[in-house]
């Protein structure tokens, strides 16, 4: 969501390296690049304004001025404020419970991605320990309830089912039978419209009335930018939310309503969607967000996908076998599809402290494609040639290649990569190596790989 705006930050900050000292000039220059950097990302001018003062009356602070570190400074400044400006620390406990059972009501717009969403949140909860049930509560949108349906089958979580038609009687219902069945939490997917009206409106003050719900979350489609933002606010005016959740974040978006709907609703992002996938589901971190902008990385959202994707014991198993200098292509193959359930491999490499500036230089190497392709010549090994790699002579390699589609120079490739592998976990073993790697890593605070690289359970590392 945030490419360019990161690409554009870091061009902004790159004047203030090498200047002894922050100055007014040389501040209002890195300011004039984070307004255009702001604007072209369709955030609204009047947040822009804000944030820019609020910057700028910082960097001009005696302490900063007087600094040794310019750049550093004045980007630690620009994260403060960017948190700040999309709701500051993430609540520790995100939504409302106090209910038994708890309601949630999911509003927005028609195509905003209310009833994907829901799935997505009620998966979520179910691995949090709660029990959802999914209510249809769309009964003008053709197969809208048909859809919740399917959704919530993929989501592991049931589904309410009646043959009423009327959306508030349908809330109704499903509220008395998540009582009596002991559902501890409910969550009303509502009608949508393309437009915002006033029967919509009146429905969900109905719907909102009749079943009391703790939280209202309003669904915004991040690639609708500032329309987005009027209609959260205008669902508000009407309905009092208490948060937003934003969708299609993975989309090509500029990122501007991430920014500017918690100033214009003072209501906080508490969950955004990043695929289509129904795992594809976080809760909101500001502080976090504004280190992935900022070309930081967020080292704690990897491990908590690291920790829920992937199998520990499967991990602990592959490190003590890297330890003893036991690894074979079969463990190379595992590797990378534990690495593919992390996601996309630029999604992986955004959440990697500094990642962002060598991106181009690592598409060559860690692309989803690239990976996909490795795993296909992986695959097309026999057992017995993935445990001992020295059996792939000239006539086995050339037909994994004709079995994977691939040609023998990448079959001699992934070899040559297995093998270097290989040599360097055989060298962590080398207490001198290992000495060597913790002075490169500056006795990092909280441990982790040299350069600021994640410790991912068991040890796990990633494939490059």
């Amino acid at each position: 969501m945030f490419d360019a705006l990161t690409d554009k930050l870091s061009k902004a900050m790159r004047h203030l390296r090498g200047q002894a000292k922050l100055s007014e000039s040389n501040i209002e220059e890195a300011l004039r690049e984070v307004r255009m950097a702001l604007l072209e990302a369709d955030v609204h001018v009047a947040v822009a304004r804000t944030f820019l003062a609020r910057v700028k009356e910082k960097a001009l602070g005696k302490d900063v001025l007087e600094g040794l570190n310019p750049a550093q400074a004045f980007i630690d400044i620009v994260h403060q404020e960017l948190t700040e400006i999309m709701g500051g620390q993430a609540a520790e406990k995100p939504l409302d419970f106090s209910a038994a059972p708890a309601v949630l009501m999911m509003v927005g717009l028609q195509g905003a991605g209310k009833t994907t969403t829901s799935g997505k949140l009620a998966k979520y909860l179910k691995k949090s320990g709660r029990s959802p049930l999914l209510v249809p509560a769309d009964v003008y949108r053709p197969a809208a309830i048909e859809q919740l349906h399917v959704v919530a089958k993929d989501a592991g979580v049931p589904s309410f089912r009646t043959d009423l038609k009327d959306p508030v009687a349908i809330c109704e219902a499903a509220l008395k039978e998540a009582k009596l069945k002991g559902w501890d939490t409910i969550i009303l997917d509502t009608a949508g419209r393309l437009h915002l009206d006033e029967p919509l409106m009146e429905e969900l003050g109905r719907i909102k009335a009749t079943t009391g719900p703790g939280e209202i979350l309003f669904v915004a489609d991040a690639m609708t930018g500032q329309d987005a933002v009027r209609s959260a606010t205008a669902f508000h005016e009407k309905l009092a939310i208490t948060g937003v959740i934003l969708s299609k974040t993975d989309g090509d978006t500029r990122g501007g309503a991430a920014f500017s709907i918690k100033q214009a609703t003072g209501r906080p992002i508490k969950f955004i969607g990043e695929g289509e996938k129904l795992d594809d589901f976080q809760v909101f971190h500001p502080d976090r967000m504004a280190q992935r902008i900022l070309g930081m990385g967020d080292v704690l959202t990897l491990i908590e996908h690291a920790k829920d994707k992937i199998d520990e014991k499967d991990a602990e198993d592959l490190a003590k076998r890297m330890a003893k200098n036991q690894f074979t292509l079969e463990d190379m193959r595992k590797q990378f599809q534990q690495v593919a359930k992390l996601g996309s491999m630029n999604k992986i490499m955004g959440m990697l402290p500094g990642m962002g500036q060598i991106k181009e230089q690592l598409a060559s190497v860690a692309t989803d494609k690239r990976m996909k392709h490795l795993t296909a010549i992986l695959d097309s090994m026999t057992p017995k040639e993935r445990a001992n790699h020295n059996l792939l002579d000239g006539k086995r390699k050339r037909r994994i290649a004709v079995g994977s589609g691939r040609p023998v120079n990448e079959v001699n490739q992934l070899i040559k990569q297995f093998l270097e592998m290989k040599k360097m976990m055989g060298s962590m073993n080398d207490p001198k190596f290992m000495q060597r790697m913790q002075r490169m890593a500056g006795g990092m605070k909280g441990g982790g790989l040299p350069g600021g690289m994640p410790n991912l359970p068991g040890g796990f590392k990633l494939p490059f």
